[in-house]
């Protein structure tokens, strides 16, 4: 009978499908392939959740990116499991093949995507716009590869030693899952945070095909040919050039990235809890931008049409108790502070480190007029929808909504029924609330759906456009709210908004109008187009 575990002859070819020759006993040799198992399933998700960060960043639809992510990737995972069938009788090879490949590509996704972002920048429909095609690429490639994984790990557990096929499914799968555990915790918690996206994943990559490296060439490398363990060897040590470069040159990459995004000028550049905030300008005679995820937020050249035509005509009438909810620039705060009569103005913004720019900044503050210097305003820092659960009832006069958009990342539940409910509760009878709805020309349905899930709060709405396209709608619990300016002595004067603008932004609204349109609920979100 012959032993399986026993030597083979001198000068015998490496055995491709029996029992592996190893420099450990079985068992150690088995604990050392779910260490590896743990380490790459920790490193895949690392790389399917910076695809989805980047994609809900750099398109802010996190709904639809994260269905297109994880639907091709899911697909393609499937089909790198059948064809990592044709390479079982070489497992070693093809899963050390698996892993360069995966540390690579996993590895440089975060660069080339933000690259293609930076100096190709087209977005345009669900499947248009290289960015997209080269993210659907990114997904396709990772999920074929770490679908090839399992298949190929189960022929080398076995190989090691032999055991039921349940009972080494189950160890596997064990060791994928916690492994994908601690990924996941670690993506968020501790790569993101101290590393930043780029970075991290290219630590990631770094830590994935060494490990696999080390599996295959450490505890499989007796079954391999020399000419193999060279290939492997040299194969790795390129990856891991290649991965160790670009960190070294991230930093220039990501300064060469931002000046494609966002001009020569970038004065202030971070990456908060919440977004990335860039400022350029408000220099030597250069005009302030704000970006905010890459989209231009507040710009000097034309700072007062939008938040004037936001502000003023919600002010017309009781405006002692004003709530802003976003608006973490301070630029809606000013435009209320201009105001007699503003007694108290609370601020409910997310990101605090955005508040802390806008009160420190010299440019910043001087374009808001120090807003936030002003007693009377206080900021909360909170989601705006938690903060509204538990505001008090009827206390305050006019609520401005100051928020991005119904189609960004938190806009479903922002612009949701739900919502309206909620900032329906805390006005005063005869308060009004003012909503920023996006691009009404651009994207007409979207901006009426705003419109109709207002009234499906119980709320009746006046809607109008700004001078550069900007959807607002004006908002009363009681009757429809007169679209004017506070005409009474003493009132500010704006500095772009007039009475005729006015009346030409409501015709203008009026003529994009999309009847019919259901409204938006959190269970039924339907800010799609």
């Amino acid at each position: 009978m012959i032993d399986p575990h026993a030597p083979a002859r001198p000068g015998a070819p490496p055995s491709r499908c029996g029992p592996a020759r190893l420099p450990v006993r079985p068992g150690t040799g088995r604990c050392l392939v779910l260490a590896g198992v743990f380490v790459c399933a920790a490193c895949g998700l690392v790389y399917e959740l910076e695809l989805l960060a980047l994609a809900a960043y750099l398109t802010g639809d996190s709904v639809t990116q994260t269905s297109v992510v994880l639907s091709v990737m899911v697909f393609a995972m499937g089909v790198g499991s059948l064809v990592a069938k044709r390479l079982r009788h070489r497992a070693a090879v093809g899963f050390g093949a698996v892993e360069a490949t995966l540390a690579l590509v996993g590895g440089c996704s975060a660069m080339a995507l933000y690259a293609v972002f930076a100096w190709a920048g087209d977005w345009g429909g669900l499947w248009g716009g290289a960015p997209r095609a080269l993210m659907v690429a990114f997904s396709l490639t990772i999920g074929l590869l770490i679908g090839a994984e399992i298949p190929l790990l189960m022929e080398l557990i076995q190989r090691v030693r032999r055991q039921d096929a349940g009972r080494a499914v189950a160890d596997l799968f064990a060791a994928d899952y916690v492994g994908a555990l601690v990924g996941g915790l670690a993506f968020p918690f501790l790569l993101l945070p101290l590393m930043g996206q780029l970075t991290g994943t290219l630590l990631t990559g770094a830590v994935n095909v060494a490990a696999g490296g080390a599996l295959v060439l450490g505890l499989f490398g007796r079954d391999l040919t020399r000419r193999a363990r060279l290939a492997l060897l040299a194969v790795n040590a390129t990856v891991l050039g290649v991965l160790g470069g670009a960190a070294v040159l991230v930093d220039d990459f990501e300064r060469a990235a931002r000046t494609a995004v966002y001009g020569a000028d970038v004065r202030v550049a971070l990456r908060t809890d919440v977004q990335e905030v860039v400022l350029t300008g408000g220099t030597r005679g250069r005009p302030l931008d704000l970006f905010l995820d890459g989209r231009l937020r507040v710009s000097a050249r034309d700072g007062h049409r939008y938040h004037e035509a936001l502000v003023h005509p919600a002010m017309n009438g009781p405006h002692a108790r004003v709530l802003i909810l976003g608006g973490g620039d301070g630029l809606a705060a000013r435009e209320v502070l201009r105001f007699a009569g503003v007694r108290r103005v609370r601020v409910v913004e997310r990101d605090a480190q955005l508040v802390r720019l806008a009160r420190t900044d010299p440019a910043l503050s001087a374009l808001n007029g120090h807003a936030y210097d002003d007693p009377r305003v206080r900021v909360t820092t909170a989601d705006a929808f938690r903060w509204l659960r538990g505001a008090p009832h009827a206390a305050y006069d006019v609520v401005v909504a100051d928020l991005p958009g119904p189609r960004l990342a938190a806009g479903p539940q922002l612009y949701s029924q739900e919502f309206y409910g909620l900032a329906r509760r805390a006005l005063a009878p005869d308060g009004r609330l003012v909503v920023h709805a996006g691009p009404a020309t651009v994207r007409p349905r979207v901006y009426w759906t705003v419109d109709s899930t207002l009234h499906a709060a119980g709320l009746h709405t006046t809607p109008y456009l700004d001078t550069r396209d900007r959807g607002l709608i004006l908002a009363a619990p009681g009757a429809r709210p007169p679209l004017r300016l506070d005409g009474r002595p003493g009132a500010p004067r704006p500095r772009t908004l007039t009475p005729a603008r006015l009346t030409a932004g409501r015709a203008s609204a009026a003529a994009t109008r999309v009847p019919g349109l259901p409204p938006s609920t959190l269970m039924h979100p339907r800010y799609r187009h």
